[in-house]
């Protein structure tokens, strides 16, 4: 049997729950006395030097969040990958929202699939335990045997799920519409609309047939890479409220010590997690939404380098438009070449920023937040401090936040806040910016082809040789990247010049030797020697030796 359920609708919803006063009133009454009793708890014990008074009060707020529901669970489990902002002994407690939940009754869920798939659990597969092995928000699953001795696991949908879901996300949304000009950060006026988009997203993932058609694009995406794995799909013991899958034999990413245990090298898992994190946004335009430790495996083989990784439950996906994705591409160049006017300008037509808002008054602002991320205080660079420095901005300046743009937020903070639980030492940057940069030098779709002319070039033709030197001193300055990416790039560069694509190039190059009618070789003799220094033979030699090493 199968449920089909309603789409989100913030008005329809608000009306349906004002209906049933009967329940919308208790609710509200219970959330903030909730609230209240927690603020007040943490308020008189939150700096308290007491190992035991902190383990109680860390088990209370699981506790608390856990009462609640699903939607404060999705929230919390949000903050269970913040290391930087959640104290060591209650994200300890908070990681537990992962994956750790109290189960519901075994009974149920067997009655779940009964529905469901039309036949008992017993009848459809081989071997089906009497416990789940992990319970999660909306979820809890169990490791069966089908008839070909594979393992899968099975994921069965807790109860009454769309019901919660419906009541918690309009009152979430009333309470924070109601409250938000009292919050001490400006985040704008779209709150309800970030709201929205949440509950959007929730109501997507508690239908596991779309889950299912999720993992599948995901799959494909992902088909040529060998470092990450996608489950296969079962789809005879899949239906709305049931998803299985081949049982992924790894270890979650929670905490280095684990990794280490089983002889798997952290860094390099946090590479394949950027990496594959930054091919979602930037090249492919969709990506996983809710990318915390218990969706994600390391698993054995890979390298040192890149670790083999493996990404589960599809239910919260999100695309991101191909307009925006080369927006954000633009920005980060702008960052990294300190082009602050250009910076506002991505801003603005991203929708963070008004159309009518004066852009050269945030220049001074924006070099205050995002200066010297290339120099020595890379070191210092994370999303945190950035975060801490925009709410400042924001607050004092008319930046919001387009609902468009909340799960990717999500998204980016969630896995840099995994990194850091595995290195706390980690920069994101480190591995952006190479991105972006290799990204530049070897894609040759027109769009980015575009931007790169951007950066070669001024608005006159001539030819920029500091930003060309910025950008290969980001990709080719570490000894690592040397190895793996000059060989790449320089082909893509040679292929690129001697290609119909490569006209503009050509072009734009020929009309930069040319000032005031006379010949000028000077631009051309300081980009000439940059690439000769950059891609000279001992480096292509040296690139060529660590790359068949690498293949052995």
């Amino acid at each position: 049997m199968t449920r089909s359920y309603s789409k989100y609708s913030a008005k329809e919803d608000l009306i349906w729950l004002i209906l049933r006063p009967w329940i919308f009133v208790p609710r509200v009454l219970y959330i903030l006395l909730t609230f209240i009793f927690l603020f007040l708890r943490i308020l008189f014990q939150g700096n308290s030097k007491s190992k035991i008074v902190q383990k109680n009060l860390s088990k209370y707020l699981f506790d608390v969040i856990t009462d609640l529901g699903p939607c404060y669970i999705k929230l919390g489990q949000a903050l269970s990958t913040r290391p930087d902002l959640v104290r060591q002994d209650w994200l300890t407690e908070l990681t537990n929202l992962q994956d750790n939940l109290p189960p519901f009754e075994h009974k149920i869920a067997l009655k779940i699939i009964e529905e469901e798939l039309g036949a008992p659990a017993n009848e459809l597969f081989v071997e089906f335990p009497d416990s789940p092995v992990a319970s999660a928000s909306l979820g809890q699953v169990y490791k069966a045997k089908i008839k070909n001795n594979n393992f899968v696991a099975v994921k069965v949908q807790r109860p009454n799920l769309y019901f919660l879901i419906r009541r918690d996300v309009v009152i979430l949304r009333s309470l924070a519409t109601f409250l938000s000009p009292l919050l001490p950060l400006n985040i704008g006026v779209g709150i309800g609309e970030i709201i929205d988009e949440f509950g959007r997203a929730l109501f997507d993932e508690i239908d596991y047939e779309k889950e299912g058609q999720n993992a599948l694009k995901f799959a494909d995406l992902f088909k040529e890479n060998p470092n990450v794995f996608i489950p296969k799909l079962e789809k005879q013991f899949s239906a709305k409220r049931i998803i299985t899958t081949s049982w992924i034999e790894g270890v979650k990413l929670r905490d280095r010590e684990l990794l280490e245990e089983n002889n798997l090298i952290p860094a390099s898992f946090i590479k394949t997690c950027v990496i594959s994190g930054l091919q979602q946004l930037f090249e492919y335009g969709y990506f996983h939404a809710d990318p915390h430790p218990g969706n994600m495996f390391a698993l054995k083989g890979g390298s040192s380098d890149c670790g083999n990784l493996a990404y589960v439950d599809f239910g919260m996906m999100d695309t991101i438009t191909n307009s925006d994705r080369l927006t954000l591409i633009k920005a980060i160049v702008h960052i990294i070449n300190e082009e602050y006017y250009l910076l506002a300008k991505d801003f603005q037509k991203l929708g963070f920023l008004t159309k009518d808002q004066d852009l050269q008054k945030l220049v001074e602002p924006l070099k205050e937040v995002l200066g010297g991320s290339l120099s020595a205080e890379v070191g210092n660079f994370n999303l945190k401090n950035v975060t801490d420095k925009f709410s400042k901005l924001m607050y004092s300046y008319p930046f919001r936040v387009p609902s468009r743009f909340a799960l990717i937020i999500r998204a980016v903070v969630s896995q840099e806040g995994l990194a850091l639980r595995l290195d706390p030492e980690f920069k994101i940057l480190k591995i952006a910016y190479p991105y972006i940069a290799k990204k530049l030098l070897t894609d040759n779709s027109e769009e980015i082809l575009g931007i790169l002319l951007e950066v070669v070039f001024d608005n006159e033709g001539r030819i920029q040789i500091e930003k060309v030197e910025s950008l290969l001193n980001i990709l080719f300055k570490d000894s690592d990247n040397i190895n793996s990416d000059l060989i790449p790039v320089a082909n893509a560069g040679l292929k690129l010049f001697i290609s119909k694509k490569g006209s503009d190039v050509r072009k734009n190059l020929l009309l930069s030797l040319i000032k005031d009618d006379k010949l000028e070789l000077s631009d051309a003799k300081k980009l000439i020697g940059l690439i000769r220094d950059t891609f000279s033979p001992l480096n292509i030699a040296k690139s060529a030796v660590q790359n068949i090493i690498s293949a052995v």
